[in-house]
């Protein structure tokens, strides 16, 4: 039986080998998904594609993880989350694998479908995890670490993946991730113990999981962080997807040029997520959120704003955009994991992960929608998505206050 939430699971370094492994399995799930928005420029070319139909290709990924998230809401809170994690592992790689052999664009978007619908539920697994296991006073330097996997993606897989693809084609990264992925599974059923706090607790009693669904979804002070998760997702996925194609033909780099910008950006974000969880542990997982997504609108509107511009203020700008986009998650997500109950923290993760992929999937296919292609191949609108970004951000700010820290 798995120890109450006021206590650590065994020591202390027992229970920092399973936020590594937390994290190493978030880490190629994420690089899954974000080696695609690196890639854009790469796919339009070889599949003679818009940014509609990329947009699509990203949002299908998002929109298929949201869909089997509200499934997987229904039976996640019914089993040890150990298992739940290894089984949903095993098909999100498997679904990778199929993107490495995908032989045309079709193909490729089913197989995007297939890994999102098992990786969507992978975030909601890792966070439920963290919040059985990992007392709420060291909650948010947790919760940091593991989405500082997200900062790892960007400095050391993506620039990989992008210098695979460069040499051997856009194959290869899914290749290697999905050979990764099959690899860290028997690592991960070794280290990762039984999680069935959820399960052996009898401080409530057990009911269906279809009533816990409901219950989650009914309940009047969920609501607050249900909308704040679509505004968080809208603050950041109008932007982030498209920001390669927009760096290569607007503002002039070159596609070899791109792994510069996710490998700054990242390396300074590895750093300031887990400074940023530290903060919001000291002065306030809220205060924290406000303060960074308020100050985050001044890069967003000096990107999407970028014409011709030399490699050093492209990587300045960027590095800067992408701490705060990125950090202001961290105080989010340990607001979002606290606002809920332990025994039906899995059910509500799944669902609000629902909502967050198919929020960041409708911001990547709105924006690829109002986005427009010139004749000399430059993305036009880009600002206009800019501002849907800033409002949403701010608004956002307004919604955080509302979460209620459950207990």
């Amino acid at each position: 039986m798995s120890q109450p939430l006021t206590h650590p699971l065994h020591t202390i370094q027992k229970e920092r080998a399973i936020i590594f492994i937390l994290a190493a399995l978030q880490f190629l799930h994420i690089l899954d998904f974000v080696i695609m928005m690196p890639l854009g420029p790469v796919f339009m070319e070889s599949f003679k594609i818009d940014s509609s139909a990329f947009g699509l290709l990203v949002s299908s990924y998002s929109i298929s993880a949201g869909v089997f998230g509200l499934i997987g809401a229904l039976f996640l809170d019914s089993y040890d989350r150990k298992m739940s994690l290894l089984v949903l592992f095993f098909g999100f790689s498997f679904g990778t694998l199929l993107c490495a052999i995908a032989p045309n664009y079709s193909f490729l978007l089913f197989a995007r479908v297939v890994a999102g619908g098992f990786g969507g539920m992978i975030g909601a697994t890792v966070l439920s995890i963290i919040g059985d296991i990992i007392p709420v006073f060291r909650r948010g330097t947790a919760t940091g670490v593991v989405m500082s996997s997200f900062s790892v993606a960007s400095v050391i897989g993506i620039p990989i993946g992008l210098s695979l693809a460069n040499k051997f084609g856009w194959h290869f990264p899914f290749l290697s991730l999905a050979i990764a992925g099959f690899l860290i599974l028997p690592i991960c059923y070794k280290v990762l113990p039984s999680i069935r706090y959820h399960l052996d607790s009898d401080v409530h009693p057990k009911q269906s999981q279809l009533k816990s669904l409901k219950q989650v979804i009914t309940k009047k002070d969920h609501f607050a962080p249900f909308v704040f998760m679509v505004f968080l997702m809208f603050g950041g996925f109008t932007v982030i997807p498209f920001l390669s194609p927009f760096l290569v033909s607007n503002v002039g780099l070159a596609i070899d040029e791109l792994p510069y910008i996710y490998f700054f950006g990242g390396l300074f974000t590895f750093f300031t997520s887990r400074f940023i969880g530290k903060l919001s542990d000291r002065y306030g997982k809220l205060t924290v959120y406000q303060i960074i997504s308020i100050i985050a609108v001044i890069p967003i509107v000096a990107v999407v704003t970028l014409t011709k511009t030399s490699l050093p203020i492209v990587l300045t700008l960027t590095t800067i955009f992408m701490i705060l986009v990125s950090g202001r998650m961290v105080p989010a997500f340990a607001m979002i994991t606290s606002a809920v109950e332990p025994r039906i923290r899995g059910s509500f993760m799944s669902v609000n992960s629902a909502i967050q992929q198919i929020s960041s999937g409708a911001a990547s296919y709105v924006a690829g929608l109002i986005l427009v292609q010139s004749s000399n191949n430059q993305l036009i609108n880009y600002e206009l998505v800019g501002m849907i970004s800033v409002f949403s951000l701010l608004f956002s700010v307004y919604l955080a206050k509302k979460i209620k820290i459950a207990g």
